[in-house]
């Protein structure tokens, strides 16, 4: 069985750089990648407040799905990467907020540091086209 692949650039130049791309679409497989809460002028979204650079990480993630013709209710796993896991109860908030009645794979891992000090979240996702909630 031959798939369609599709790669989409959020537009970082180390993107080109290094060879890689922020989300893919192999048939109707969607996987996003180690987004955090970077502006497009560098800084970063919601500095302090894990809540905010969650929910700011999870819209910019309904948008992409969308550019490659997913929805919400087509996510099936949710990875946070924190670097406190006294963010835990934030995250969730705003993951909540998204996906309550959804119900995917949700984790949450500890990590000990992101690229900046000030990036508190990376989040990655992966959806199916075409699955539904029972």
């Amino acid at each position: 069985m031959k798939l369609l692949r599709t790669n989409y650039s959020s537009g970082a130049p180390l993107e080109e750089i290094a060879g890689y791309s922020r989300m893919v679409k192999v048939g109707p497989f969607v996987s996003i990648r180690g987004t955090t809460s970077v502006l497009p002028d560098g800084t970063v979204y919601g500095e302090g407040s894990p809540y905010e650079q969650t929910k700011y990480v999870l819209e910019k993630h309904m948008e992409l799905l969308k550019s490659a013709g997913s929805k919400k209710e087509e996510v099936i796993k949710v990875k946070v990467y924190a670097t406190d896991m006294n963010y835990v109860p934030d995250i969730a908030k705003a993951y909540s907020e998204i996906f309550l009645k959804i119900k995917p794979l949700f984790t949450v891992v500890g990590t000990t540091m992101l690229n900046r000090p000030t990036q508190l979240v990376e989040i990655e996702m992966e959806a199916v086209i075409g699955s539904m909630v029972e």
